[in-house]
């Protein structure tokens, strides 16, 4: 396992052995990792598997294998690759750019930027991120961050603080992501629309809320499920409004 590590830490920051050129001198790392990528958006993580992906590119198997000692290294690859995306997102730039006025901003960039990665790669909620490797752009992007909260304009909370911050937004999106992403599965599973899902139970519905045992329920407005509640804008207000109180309270003790 910690060879597994090792070597897919070299390829992220290339510093491992560059492979000969071959018969196939096109075919690059980014390739192979970008077409992985593809793959995954397209199909689910399940459909990515070295001979999947050669097969896309057009090589044997066994050429990937000169580039990437195995799917796990990279997946190691895919995930700092779209981490990448995130990043350009949350700076609102190409690049890394520099980082945000204020807290207030960098907060609604990792939130956003976030959201944006999940619904563009929806796999990535399918993945263990425990233990992430720290590559290129991941650690990039945690450097962005940790900028933004801890600059000039920053909330003057404790490192430790600051980073339980980043783990809160990052938690909440995932959240929001993962019932975006079982609604549609859900859909597509069954063959089964929201719409006639829940007039299904309709009559079940009306039964129980007149029969008195769920008074609560049963006074609900008429438009408590509405589907234009924007849950991630409403979440998102409420973390912030959080997150002022705390900024408040670690300025009121350090007077």
């Amino acid at each position: 396992m910690k060879e597994t590590i090792t070597s897919s830490l070299d390829l992220l920051w290339g510093t491992g052995e560059r492979p000969s050129r071959g018969p196939k001198p096109g075919l690059t790392l980014d390739r192979i990792v970008g077409t992985a990528v593809a793959l995954a958006d397209a199909e689910g993580l399940d459909a990515v598997s070295m001979r999947r992906v050669s097969a896309e590119l057009g090589v044997g198997t066994m050429s990937l294998y000169r580039y990437v000692p195995g799917k796990t290294e990279l997946l190691d690859l895919m995930l700092d690759r779209v981490q990448g995306e995130s990043l350009a997102a949350e700076s609102g730039t190409d690049g890394p750019g520099a980082p945000p006025a204020d807290w207030r901003t960098t907060v609604e960039g990792l939130a956003r930027g976030h959201l944006a990665l999940y619904r563009a790669h929806p796999w990535l909620l399918k993945v263990n991120e425990a233990r992430s490797l720290l590559g290129p752009n991941t650690l990039r992007g945690f450097e962005l961050c940790m900028a933004g909260l801890t600059g000039p304009h920053g909330m003057g909370l404790s490192d430790r603080q600051t980073v339980s911050v980043i783990v809160t937004v990052q938690s909440f999106v995932a959240g929001i992501a993962r019932m975006e992403l079982q609604a549609v599965e859900a859909a597509k599973e069954t063959g089964v629309s929201d719409e006639d899902f829940w007039a299904a139970q309709a009559p079940f519905l009306e039964r129980a809320m007149t029969s008195g045992e769920f008074p609560t329920v049963a006074g609900l407005a008429e438009d408590t499920f509405s589907r234009e509640t924007d849950q991630f804008a409403f979440g998102l207000a409420c973390v912030m409004d959080g997150f002022e109180a705390l900024v408040a309270r670690a300025a009121a003790a350090g007077d």
